[in-house]
C-alpha cells in the first residue's frame, strides 16, 4: 500500500496519545492529533499565505506580461520566468503544505479505517483468523451485523468484542481486552461511534449523530476557504474561479465525508477551526500592517 510505513507512524502515534494525554478517548486523541499535525506544518503554511500574497500582489504586473506575449507562449514563459526571478517569487511555494498534507490525510484515513494493523500492530495473519472469529461469533450474537468483505472490517473487529466482551476469551491469543479502542466521542459508552460511516438516510439516533460531525466538517470547510481567499476586485479575472473554490471545498468534504469513518471529518474539522484561528490572527496582522503602511 502506498504510504504504508507513514501509516505505519502515524498509527502508532495515534495510539500513543490515546494511551497517554488523551486517557483512552479516542475523539481527544484525533483532536490533540491533529492539533500537533497543524503546528509541525505552520511554517509551511505560513510560507504558503506569505507567498500566495505576493502573488496577489503581482497579479496585475503578470496579467500585463500575458497580454504582451500572448501570441507568443516561448517568449510569456521566458518573460514570466524572468519577472519571478527579479522579485524573487516560487509560484510554485503554495502547493508545497498541500503536497505535504496529502500523503498524511491518506496515511490518517488507513490508520484509522485499519486500527488493527496500524494502531495495534497486528499481522495480516491474525488479523484474518480474528476475521474469521468474529464472523463465528457474531452469528451468535442478534442485531449485529458484521460485514466482513468492507474496508472497515478491523474497526467492525474492535466494535463487536468491546460490546461483546464475553467473547474476548475466544480470541484472547490475537486480542487484548486493554487493546480495545474506544472509539465512541465525546466520551467511552455513549456518543458519536468515530469507527462508523454517516448515512445519508438515518434511521437510528445513532446514524443521526454520525451526521453531525460531517456537517461541521462542511460549515467549518466554508468558512476556512472564505477567510483565506484575498479580496479581488469585479474586474480581476479569478474572481470566479475564487467564488467557485468557496464552495467547491465544502461539497468536496462533504462528499469524501460520506466515504471515511467519521473520525476522519473530526481531523477535518479540528484542522478548519485551527485554520480560521490562524487566519483570523493573520488578518489582525494584515490590518495592522496596513495601518502602519499608510
Amino acid at each position: 500500500m502506498k504510504f504504508d510505513f507513514i501509516a505505519n507512524y502515524l498509527g502508532k502515534f495515534l495510539y500513543l496519545i490515546y494511551n497517554t494525554v488523551a486517557f483512552e478517548n479516542y475523539g481527544v486523541a484525533i483532536i490533540i492529533f491533529t492539533l500537533v499535525i497543524k503546528l509541525a506544518l505552520l511554517p509551511l503554511t505560513l510560507k504558503q499565505i506569505k507567498s500566495s500574497a505576493r502573488m496577489q500582489e503581482v497579479q496585475p504586473k503578470i496579467q500585463e506580461i500575458q497580454k504582451m506575449y500572448k501570441n507568443d507562449k516561448e517568449k510569456l514563459n521566458q518573460e514570466l520566468m524572468k519577472f519571478y526571478q527579479e522579485n524573487k517569487i516560487n509560484p510554485a511555494a503554495g502547493c508545497l503544505p498541500l503536497l505535504v498534507q496529502m500523503p498524511i490525510l491518506f496515511s490518517l484515513y488507513w490508520a484509522i479505517a485499519r486500527p488493527l494493523y496500524y494502531m495495534l500492530g497486528k499481522t495480516p495473519a491474525e488479523v484474518k483468523v480474528l476475521t474469521k472469529l468474529t464472523v463465528q461469533y457474531a452469528k451468535e450474537v442478534k442485531g449485529f451485523d458484521f460485514k466482513p468483505k468492507t474496508t472497515d472490517v478491523q474497526i467492525q473487529i474492535l466494535n463487536f468484542f468491546a460490546e461483546h466482551k464475553e467473547k474476548l476469551s475466544g480470541v484472547s491469543k490475537y486480542l487484548k481486552e486493554n487493546e480495545l479502542i474506544h472509539m465512541f466521542f465525546p466520551a467511552n459508552g455513549f456518543g458519536v461511534n468515530l469507527g462508523l460511516r454517516p448515512t445519508m438516510s438515518p434511521h437510528t439516533a445513532q446514524d443521526v449523530a454520525l451526521l453531525i460531525i460531517p456537517l461541521l466538517a462542511v460549515v467549518f470547510t466554508y468558512l476556512s476557504t472564505r477567510l483565506s481567499m484575498p479580496k479581488a476586485s469585479k474586474d480581476n479575472k479569478n474572481a470566479q474561479m475564487m467564488g467557485f473554490m468557496v464552495y467547491f471545498a465544502p461539497v468536496m468534504t462533504l462528499m469524501f465525508a460520506f466515504q471515511f469513518p467519521v473520525g476522519l471529518a473530526l481531523y477535518w474539522t479540528t484542522g478548519y477551526v485551527f485554520q480560521i484561528g490562524q487566519q483570523l490572527v493573520i488578518n489582525k496582522y494584515k490590518t495592522k500592517e496596513e495601518v502602519v503602511k499608510k
